[in-house]
């Protein structure tokens, strides 16, 4: 059974945290029904803990399922550090090479746990903000919140 479990987020923005009985598998831009589990209990916790100042890094249980290039992409996204970035062309060349930026992109755009795995750290050339799929001004809010200026 899949449970569900809504957060409003910046003081502006719903997010919905899906998880099974032993992973987190989706966190969705948008409110849903609450159906709660221990593990949308506790990614709550950990997303307020984030935006309360007090966590810089996620501890869950997260399920993927996508392509081994789109999860070598996500492994990528995951150790960038609280309050850094990188661009698509930086994360491209450390997971394939220069001309796959645009193929690292497409990886984000499906990231499964945004936030989660910080798929907002990722800008275009010089510093853009291109692409997220809760859109540029959730981005943008989540990027200030880590103390990245542009």
């Amino acid at each position: 059974m899949n449970s569900q479990q809504s957060i409003k987020i910046l003081n502006k923005f719903e997010i919905t945290i899906h998880a099974s009985n032993t992973h987190i598998v989706k966190v969705e831009f948008g409110e849903s029904d609450n159906n709660p589990n221990s593990l949308t209990e506790m990614a709550i916790t950990q997303l307020k803990e984030y935006f309360d100042g007090t966590r810089e890094s996620f501890d869950l249980p997260i399920g993927l399922e996508g392509t081994e290039f789109q999860k070598k992409v996500w492994q990528k996204l995951s150790h960038i550090p609280f309050g850094r970035y990188l661009n698509y062309k930086e994360v491209a060349i450390e997971v394939g090479g220069v001309n796959y930026a645009r193929a690292v992109g497409s990886a984000c755009n499906k990231n499964p746990v945004p936030i989660i795995i910080p798929c907002h750290r990722v800008l275009g050339k010089n510093m853009q903000l291109v692409g997220y799929a809760g859109g540029t001004d959730l981005k943008e809010k989540l990027l200030q919140h880590e103390k990245i200026i542009f």
